[in-house]
């Protein structure tokens, strides 16, 4: 019930601040999953790039080098999915031990906010830090299914099944892909939230900020000029 007294604290404009904030995280991720034909985004492009991937690899022999950019993959998900955790507990411990909060409502001189607001508004990071925690771990099973798939790739490149066996496994990998960047941008915006403890505005403008920095890198950096070649 304290929880809900407190929900009654907030104004209008907080509601509508998390509704930007959340409105747009959906947006953005279907967004760069679902590109325009005429600008591809980074991620999409690098899916491409899997199945070309998967195309080298079935005449390649030996393929040490395919097992160990896997082993790299994989390593990538499982430390963002162990610092995710670690992030999550302690955000939790934050939440439940009110002192260290009304400790630090005073010092920052917001005495008039309650330690419940304080909650909530740390519950949103925690919100983006679980998906996160989520997509991490999921990512890690399915870069898991990949390599299980690209081990039952035939050795002989004309064997009847090898291509599409291969391409199995490059569409694995790309489900993993997506998955580790839904995590990553989950982040982003776990630490966009932060903003919302220095006030409304503050979350408009670090979720603004977000939103800009994922668009950027997926639509308009370095990295995707030299994806593309300069054929866009």
């Amino acid at each position: 019930m304290e929880h809900f007294s407190a929900l009654d604290q907030l104004p209008i404009i907080d509601f509508i601040a998390v509704a930007f904030v959340v409105g747009s995280w959906f947006l953005i991720g279907w967004r760069i999953e679902h590109p325009s034909p005429k600008r591809s985004s980074v991620t999409m492009l690098m899916a491409q790039f899997h199945r070309d991937w998967a195309k080298v690899f079935v005449d390649r022999d030996p393929r040490i080098f395919d097992s160990q950019v896997l082993g790299i993959l994989r390593q990538g998900t499982a430390f963002f999915a162990s610092t995710s955790i670690l992030v999550l507990g302690g955000l939790l411990a934050l939440m439940g031990n009110a002192d260290p909060l009304r400790g630090v409502v005073e010092q920052v001189g917001l005495v008039e906010m309650s330690v419940l607001i304080w909650q909530l508004k740390f519950a949103l990071v925690a919100f983006f830090v679980t998906n996160a925690f989520l997509k991490f771990v999921w990512a890690h099973r399915v870069f898991g299914y990949g390599t299980v798939m690209m081990a039952a790739v035939p050795n002989d490149p004309n064997a009847p099944d090898a291509i599409d066996r291969a391409m199995q496994a490059a569409e694995l990998n790309i489900r993993a892909v997506i998955n580790f960047n839904r995590g990553l941008r989950a982040l982003y915006y776990a630490l966009g939230s932060l903003g919302w403890i220095l006030g409304t505005p503050a979350l408009f403008l670090t979720t603004l900020i977000v939103i800009w920095v994922l668009w950027s890198r997926e639509f308009a950096s370095v990295p995707r000029s030299i994806l593309i070649n300069g054929k866009e």
